[in-house]
């Protein structure tokens, strides 16, 4: 065989190595972002273009979250928050509509001293959606719900939806389990094995 046949065949062979080689490393970063985004990884889907700006995006939330420094809530916090709940709760009954704007404030309270910036609204989730991503939709209808009774389009019914989902996000970020559970993925070997598999 000629020597430019031998050529031709080994160009061939690195091609094919290298294209299954991408192929693995692409199904791995989906896998990785699915385990760690759940439904979110579906809606981002939805929301954009193509898969790979999903995935981009989702990417992107996760390497912006882990240059967070997200902490537990002390005991004492913790305790007060709830206590706040049940008492914006019980508020509902009188002024639904004060009573889940007060629900938002309380989440927003939370989230500041756990340590997730303030910004606009949409960063909020995407930042949340990191780490409680069975439950971001859940804050993004509330949102919606008690948005659209500020302006007139609501019911008390849609409130009532509005402090159900609220309370969905509210529970999972008071909860110390939660926590642990966000510990335990902060490891250093953890965060640098996702942190490849994101690249």
């Amino acid at each position: 065989m000629p020597a430019w046949a031998w050529v031709v065949i080994v160009v061939v062979a690195v091609v094919v190595v290298a294209l299954a080689v991408w192929r693995a490393l692409a199904a791995k970063r989906t896998r990785t972002l699915q385990g760690r985004f759940g439904p979110e990884y579906d809606r981002a889907l939805q929301s954009t273009d193509s898969k790979r700006d999903a995935e981009a995006d989702l990417a992107a939330r996760a390497e912006r979250r882990d240059k967070l420094e997200i902490r537990p809530l002390p005991a004492a916090a913790r305790d007060r928050y709830v206590d706040e709940w049940s008492r914006v709760q019980a508020r509902f009954v009188d002024d639904p509509e004060g009573a889940v704007r007060e629900a938002d404030m309380l989440i927003q309270s939370v989230m500041r001293e756990r340590g997730y910036p303030m910004d606009d609204f949409e960063q909020r989730a995407a930042d949340v959606s990191v780490d409680h991503p069975q439950v971001v939709e859940n804050y993004r209808e509330g949102h919606r719900l008690a948005r659209a009774s500020a302006t007139g389009d609501g019911t008390t019914e849609d409130l009532r939806r509005a402090m159900q989902h609220y309370r969905s996000l509210f529970e999972e970020l008071v909860d110390e389990t939660s926590d642990s559970r966000l510990s335990r993925d902060d490891t250093a070997a953890e965060r640098s094995a996702d942190e490849e598999a994101l690249r």
